[in-house]
């Protein structure tokens, strides 16, 4: 059986060729009445068929045209280096999947300059805060979020968590247009959703389809209970909203299960409230945690509950427990079942994770466990998630990130071959310095005019800089002033 594939849809903003829509129509199929004043985003107009009363399609026209507008473009600068070093490891975080989900990396053109992607995202703060996927805006040297009106701004990546598969972004604006944030909770399977982003760079591109399935648990993704969807989905909706008949956000479109790379029907998304709780974290303490009660736990089927007693199949049976972890101390043993976490029943073992995931490190809570044929009431307290969180530079890094090098001091070797007297030596470079033509193994001397002494007085006089600095840079036995534009 060819085995199934999931794909991160980041991908180059390039579209080769042109894509053709046909369109079917079958005349008599239902009688439509005229659309009156619309109370809600979405009205679903009423068909008559046979006699009796039915539901036709929705119109989502009003819905787009309300919330559109908070819905972006996000651009993303990446060192063609530093790509190609990730997808030899296969895609971005994909070290927890089984081998057949990390075989399709994204290609990247061959070249020692930038290479650019393409995702979505949407505004959640009048201020100029923004939600995305963490995977779109990974190791970007640069990121730029482009509005329905056409501008553009340069955006400060506040904090990324990779567990959950969520970033946050700031951009220097005021008066935004905002989307309104709705329950996924609330939502219910066979429910129409919206999907608003920019599939192969085609911005503000808007697709329809159903949620499929809830609480649904992806290898390496355990911590998130993504809702699925069938509306399509393709590289570069990734990041985007996922809207409901209310014009609420439920989710934010994270992946596709596909074969081919393309959209086959299946999407999935993060809830919001999920994504919501991770930006409160990361803007009130600058990172994120995630809770873990560090057992291995597997399905319960009806001859593993019938062995152990239990008159059907239900909760998380515990296949290991770590030593040391929040389980063990709690007494929970392999061949436990749980059966609910602080009240909330666990149908499957999926449910169990992201449960435990949105619970603080340090909280006490209560489990019901089946144990030796019986239930047993359990106190547990959380331990953490190991951090996966990527949080903006302090303000002492700042400085050396506007201009996007790596440096090191001069060995006494270097300083005693007379090559350079003083400054120091570049080891990557990216950004604003990779554009203005700076290169590993250039030697920074000086910044305006003044020699550079260290790396912490590199990152002083680029703080001292305004929008531009200049570099005096030896090359070999030559020495050259670089004007850089400060990112």
């Amino acid at each position: 059986m060819q085995a199934k594939t999931m794909r991160r849809s980041l991908v180059a903003i390039a579209v080769a060729g042109a894509f053709a829509v046909g369109a079917v129509t079958a005349e008599k199929a239902a009688t439509i009445k005229p659309a009156g004043a619309a109370a809600a985003p979405a009205s679903i107009a009423s068909a008559t068929v046979g006699g009796a009363t039915a539901a036709a399609l929705p119109d989502f026209a009003d819905l787009v045209a309300k919330h559109g507008p908070a819905v972006v473009q996000i651009s993303v600068t990446h060192d063609a280096r530093k790509v190609a070093r990730r997808e030899s490891r296969g895609m971005p975080d994909d070290e927890e999947l089984p081998p057949w989900f990390r075989q399709f990396p994204m290609p990247t053109p061959p070249s020692d300059g930038p290479s650019r992607g393409v995702g979505s995202g949407f505004i959640v703060g009048a201020d100029g805060v923004v939600l995305t996927n963490a995977h779109v805006v990974a190791d970007a040297d640069e990121v730029t979020v482009r509005l329905t009106d056409r501008r553009e701004f340069k955006a400060k990546v506040l904090g990324s968590d990779r567990t959950t598969d969520v970033a946050v972004l700031k951009i220097d604006a005021k008066g935004l247009p905002m989307v309104r944030i709705g329950n996924p909770e609330a939502t219910r399977v066979g429910e129409w959703v919206v999907a608003i982003g920019a599939p192969y760079g085609l911005d503000n591109t808007v697709t329809a389809g159903i949620v499929s399935a809830k609480s649904r648990a992806l290898p390496g993704d355990a911590a998130v209970p993504f809702i699925q969807t069938d509306a399509a989905v393709n590289p570069g909706n990734s990041g985007g909203p996922l809207f409901n008949l209310k014009g609420e956000v439920i989710g934010i479109n994270s992946q596709i299960f596909s074969r081919t790379g393309g959209f086959q029907g299946v999407a999935f998304a993060i809830p919001i409230d999920v994504a919501m709780n991770v930006r409160d974290q990361i803007q009130q303490h600058g990172k994120v945690q995630h809770g873990r009660l560090g057992v291995s736990i597997q399905e319960v089927d009806q001859v593993l509950a019938e062995s152990f007693g239990m008159k059907q199949p239900g909760g998380a049976l515990v296949s290991a427990v770590g030593k040391e972890s929040a389980a063990a101390k709690a007494g929970i043993e392999p061949g436990d079942v749980i059966l609910k976490f602080e009240g909330k029943a666990i149908a499957r073992s999926s449910e169990l994770p992201p449960l435990v995931a949105q619970v603080k490190p340090g909280t006490t809570v209560a489990l019901e466990v089946w144990h030796d044929g019986k239930v047993n009431e359990v106190k547990a307290t959380v331990g953490e998630i190991e951090d996966r969180t990527t949080v903006a530079s302090a303000e002492d890094r700042a400085a050396q990130g506007k201009l996007g090098v790596a440096v090191r001091p001069l060995s006494p070797d270097e300083r005693r071959s007379g090559a350079a007297a003083g400054g120091v030596v570049v080891e990557d470079v990216a950004g604003a310095a990779a554009k203005a033509g700076v290169r590993p193994g250039d030697v920074i001397v000086a910044v305006n005019r003044t020699p550079v002494k260290s790396p912490e007085h590199l990152r002083e006089l680029i703080g001292k800089s305004g929008k531009t600095a200049a570099l005096l840079v030896q090359r070999d036995d030559a020495r050259i002033f670089i004007p850089v534009t400060l990112g």
